[in-house]
């Protein structure tokens, strides 16, 4: 009995499968090919944020030092709000709780906000064909996450400081971190992408963000909401990486694994829509700009 002989691969379905994989990939193989130009655009964004400024890198230590103390007056000797989980009525421990969900915020909003005007404030690249403009996501991210550890070692400090004991679970921040990048990386793809057609996408962008902010469990517990708005609290992206965030950073629990695995599974689908719709856009850059 003869068997069926293989049929031969045409170079356009082997265009379109490598293609497939490469976009399914997309997150990985970009900053393993380009790994040295990453790092070395990131540390000039990192330089590029202080520079001629008097303090220089320092103003990443003042200004979150600055924010937690305004924040800690307001919310907890104004407005009264307190923690649940928190021992005691110590605004000290208040304010480090709500630091603990606040640099989440702070690592999203950085990424986010910055993110529309990404390929056009480098105008320049666009007609540089050898130029990977999809590695300026990652670029965009590695500058919030410096700014993100500085945050986070303020954070190590100010609990020592105050007597909260650093609970193991820490260790844990890789596995919390890598999903949001992965939300991080699509949306910095889209909206850099359509933020070269749409300039006021910045202004749209800030908006939500602030919005964001008050409304995922910052500076109230999740607890705290009316169990009538509780599912929209809950839809907000930046609601599940704040609780894990002090559930791991503070109260030294376990992370929600199985919620993470969905957060992931999600972020990689961001992230592959995102540089989709990037590589579909780029064609356009160039008439554009």
């Amino acid at each position: 009995m003869s068997s069926a002989s293989p049929q031969p691969t045409t170079p356009a379905a082997a265009g379109r499968a490598g293609g497939l994989t490469d976009l399914l990939l997309g997150p990985v193989l970009l900053p393993l090919r380009h790994g040295l130009l990453v790092r070395q655009m990131t540390r000039r964004a990192v330089e590029g944020r202080y520079r001629n400024s008097g303090l220089g890198l320092l103003w990443s230590l003042a200004t979150p030092a600055a924010l937690i103390l305004v924040y800690t007056f307001v919310f907890h000797s104004i407005f009264k709000m307190r923690w649940q989980a928190a021992a005691g009525d110590d605004p000290a421990e208040f304010g480090i709780v709500l630091f603990a969900g606040l640099i989440m915020f702070w690592l999203f909003a950085d990424t986010a906000t910055r993110a529309p005007d990404l390929v056009v404030e480098r105008a320049t690249y666009v007609k540089r064909v050898v130029f990977p403009l999809e590695i300026l996501p990652f670029v965009n991210l590695g500058s919030a996450l410096f700014h993100w550890a500085v945050s986070f070692l303020v954070l190590l400090g100010a609990m020592l400081v105050v007597g909260l004991p650093l609970p193991p679970t820490i260790l844990y921040v890789p596995l919390l971190l890598a999903p949001l990048c992965l939300v991080l990386l699509g949306i910095s793809w889209l909206l850099a992408g359509i933020g070269v057609f749409v300039r006021d996408l910045g202004h749209v962008v800030g908006l939500l963000t602030t919005l964001m902010m008050f409304l995922a469990p910052i500076f109230y517990p999740l607890a705290s909401v009316p169990e009538e708005f509780r599912g929209a609290i809950q839809l907000n992206p930046l609601t599940f990486i704040v609780e894990q965030a002090r559930a791991i950073l503070i109260f030294g629990h376990q992370p929600d694994f199985m919620g993470l695995a969905r957060y992931a599974a999600a972020g990689w689908l961001v992230a592959v829509l995102g540089l989709f719709t990037f590589r579909r856009l780029r064609s356009g850059f160039a008439d554009v700009l």
